[in-house]
């Protein structure tokens, strides 16, 4: 296997990775009968930005690497909110 294959591959699987957060998202809300995020959607897109942001890094497009870097903030704030949150409920209350 090439570096470029291999490089091809992690943009792949980041790919799918990014898009695997859609259909568990679809389905969680399906099975809810409403929309809802679970935190799961923010895991696999963290790790799907991460994949991509590897592979816009390699590639070197400017682009790319600013749009996944932009995201990848955005998911780990959400997931800073949902733990705070979690957090706050499991706190005792005065």
């Amino acid at each position: 296997m090439t570096t470029e294959q291999m490089w091809i591959g992690v943009g792949l699987l980041g790919q799918a990775v990014f898009t695997g957060r859609f259909a568990l998202q679809w389905i969680y809300s399906e099975i809810r009968k409403e929309s809802v995020i679970p935190k799961g959607f923010w895991y696999l897109s963290l790790v799907g930005s991460a994949l991509l942001l590897s592979y816009a890094l390699y590639r070197e497009d400017p682009v790319f690497i600013i749009g996944q870097s932009f995201g990848f903030v955005v998911y780990i704030r959400n997931l800073q909110l949902i733990f705070k949150r979690l957090k706050n409920q499991d706190a005792p209350a005065d």
